[in-house]
């Protein structure tokens, strides 16, 4: 039987290929970490503006697909005002139906610092095309264990 872990992996490339993690998954919150790293950042060294756009599409499209019983979501508008930067190495908070990256400061735990707000508009209850039904279920089995 596969581990919490093992069954968060593999449900959005993009967001995996960037280092995001997700630590919770439901139909009222998705959340995760995101380690700042160079490949994250735009040349200054600061967090990408368009990373935090794609974390805030993919997590509330995650969110959506969650709440509307799994049925396809398609984001058809992001605004996103970035407030702050992310340096390397901060870790960054996100989480859905108020999109919102926070910028941890490691050396006081529970500091956090607004960087960014979205809003994120979805069409739901769209089919699930069938390249996609396999994504579906893997979503579906780890929410069903959580």
């Amino acid at each position: 039987m596969e581990n919490q872990e093992s069954l968060k992996t593999g449900l959005d490339a993009p967001l995996e290929a960037i280092g995001f993690e997700f630590d919770e998954l439901s139909a009222h919150r998705v959340a995760g970490h995101l380690l700042v790293t160079l490949k994250a950042c735009q040349p200054l060294k600061v967090l990408h503006g368009g990373v935090s756009a794609l974390i805030a599409e993919a997590t509330a499209s995650m969110g959506a697909h969650i709440a509307c019983g799994f049925q396809r979501v398609a984001g058809v508008q992001l605004n996103i005002n970035h407030l702050k930067p992310a340096q390397l190495v901060i870790l960054v908070f996100e989480q859905v139906w108020e999109v919102k990256l926070w910028k941890n400061d490691l050396s006081k735990s529970k500091d956090k610092i607004l960087i960014s707000s979205s809003t994120v508009t979805l069409i739901c209850n769209r089919p699930i095309p069938e390249h996609s039904k396999a994504n579906t279920e893997k979503l579906k089995n780890m929410f069903a264990k959580l």
